[in-house]
């Protein structure tokens, strides 16, 4: 019986989960992009990059764009592959050639944030999406119905699927 309840709140921790995390990489971004929210010489980031500035500008502008869009929940697997793909790189690139491991090279950011936004990609935004909202009413205008037939209860516009689009 527990295992029904968790099942159902599944879709709903999972668009928390990308709520939180495309809200943390956002900030991320647009505290390297205008030294808000704690951002600055001090905090450990670059405050203002220089604009085109290889590659802090571009991966700032990722973040706040890629961090923006998952957590609303638009566009958010292909979102979530470019901003995991940035951090794999940051992290590479950056981060790895002070050490080895996450802890030695100050990568866990990097790392944490790449390893989640790859999982979005595989599970889809959850609940609480603004693109399934957009769908379900471009679905019905067309009077298209999700397959197996009529929508049931209130996860019927939820699509946290592996083979939901997104």
């Amino acid at each position: 019986m527990p295992e029904r309840a968790l099942d159902r709140a599944a879709p709903f921790v999972l668009g928390l989960f990308r709520i939180v995390v495309g809200l943390l990489f956002a900030a991320h971004g647009a505290a390297a992009l205008f030294g808000i929210f704690g951002g600055g010489p001090k905090s450990g980031t670059v405050g203002t990059v220089a604009v085109g500035a290889w590659p802090s500008w571009y991966a700032a502008v990722i973040q706040l764009g890629c961090g923006l869009l998952v957590a609303l929940g638009l566009g958010t697997r292909i979102a979530a592959v470019l901003a995991s793909g940035s951090m794999a790189y940051a992290y590479f690139v950056v981060h790895q050639p002070d050490g080895l491991l996450p802890l030695q090279n100050h990568g866990e950011p990097a790392a944490m944030f790449c390893w989640a936004f790859l999982l979005l990609v595989f599970t889809g935004p959850g609940a609480l999406a603004f693109g399934s909202l957009l769908r379900k009413r471009s679905d019905d205008a067309r009077g298209a119905r999700p397959l197996g037939g009529e929508p049931r209860g209130i996860l019927s516009a939820v699509q946290v699927n592996p083979g939901a689009r997104d």
